[in-house]
């Protein structure tokens, strides 16, 4: 500012988007992330870097690839709507596809397929005026998917609207993604917004990336004050899993082994549990000590097993670890998406979680 008047919008960011994944990026006013999001697209043109996609840099294209690139590849969704007054819903949808070139018929058919997407069969022929701000935002989303983009870009969405909306659109997108699997960068303000959305979050300050993970990541170890700031009224239940919880097992044993194996092992530590798993570490359950010694000494363990015990995986939130933990004070097997055993949890480790 001294040297030359100006504030650096955006300072040394580098970031990766992966495919399919909504990732976040949030800061307070005049953090740059707006500036940001518009750099991506070439709204603002940076002075400095590279912006990949797919290996080809966005900052070498000329005009005519450029256009190209934002009518098929990348749409944007602002926060004030960018709606047309004049034209009824249908033709405010189909913008992009007649940019493209496409026939009136054929865009009006596409038109019709993404405002059932977004719930708005009906109001085709209204105009935007005729809609609440919630609808008409869906009517910007549909605009932006009418054209079946790779990349969608979400500057502040839904900051206009009410609370109850705001939180309606929030699921709206997240269903939408699990039917689309667009690869979305989004734009906000409201951490809680971040972490309800997000695989990944990076967090701004004066044009700066201050942090970058995942919100289970952001909640758990927050870099500095600033991150701890916007962490501090999380509701720590929905964010934190059993993954960032679990410790290792103390005994694993094989469900070949017998009873006489296991109970010595377990004489050699404080633990009173074993936890059994097949050869390729698929979980089987668990024994208790108490189990072991009431059993024929030459048993295998496999014959002793009880189906369906507790279990949790690693995606597994804390608010659904704390009623598992309720009803037994034995521990809690975390297994993977394979049924494989990854660690344990048990009361203890879920209260300190809870107590921050």
């Amino acid at each position: 500012m001294a040297q030359s008047g100006h504030v650096v919008a955006v300072q040394d960011v580098s970031f990766e988007v992966r495919t399919g994944e909504i990732f976040v990026v949030m800061g307070l006013s005049g953090s740059g992330k707006s500036t940001l999001v518009r750099c991506i697209s070439r709204l603002i043109e940076p002075t400095y870097g590279h912006i990949l996609l797919k290996g080809q840099d966005l900052l070498a294209m000329n005009d005519k690839q450029l256009r190209d690139l934002r009518r098929h590849k990348i749409s944007m969704v602002f926060q004030h709507f960018g709606l047309f007054p004049h034209r009824r819903i249908i033709d405010n949808v189909a913008y992009g596809l007649e940019i493209q070139g496409m026939d009136k018929a054929t865009r009006h058919q596409r038109a019709h397929e993404v405002l059932k997407l977004v719930s708005l069969t009906g109001w085709e022929n209204h105009y935007p005026g005729e809609l609440s701000g919630g609808m008409q935002q869906r009517v910007g989303i549909a605009r932006a998917l009418a054209v079946d983009p790779e990349i969608m870009l979400f500057d502040e969405p839904f900051s206009a609207l009410d609370p109850l909306i705001r939180r309606e659109m929030q699921d709206e997108l997240l269903n939408l993604q699990k039917l689309m699997h667009k690869t979305i960068v989004f734009i906000t303000h409201d951490f809680l917004e971040a972490i309800k959305l997000g695989n990944h979050i990076a967090i701004m300050k004066d044009g700066a990336l201050v942090q970058l993970g995942t919100p289970e990541q952001i909640v758990s170890q927050p870099v500095n004050d600033y991150v701890r700031e916007f962490t501090k009224d999380v509701p720590r239940t929905k964010v934190i899993t059993a993954n960032s919880l679990m410790q290792p097992c103390p005994v694993v044993a094989l469900a070949q082994d017998t009873v006489m194996q296991t109970c010595l092992r377990l004489a050699q530590t404080p633990d009173q549990v074993a936890f059994v798993v097949a050869e390729n570490q698929q979980f089987k359950g668990m024994l208790s000590l108490a189990e072991l010694q009431s059993a024929p000494p030459h048993s295998q363990l496999h014959t002793l097993i009880v189906p369906f015990q507790r279990f949790a995986t690693t995606t597994t939130f804390l608010e659904q670890l704390i009623p598992l933990a309720v009803q037994t004070a034995a521990p809690i097997a975390v297994l993977n998406s394979e049924q494989q055993l990854r660690g344990f949890i048990d009361r203890t480790m879920i209260m300190l979680a809870l107590g921050n």
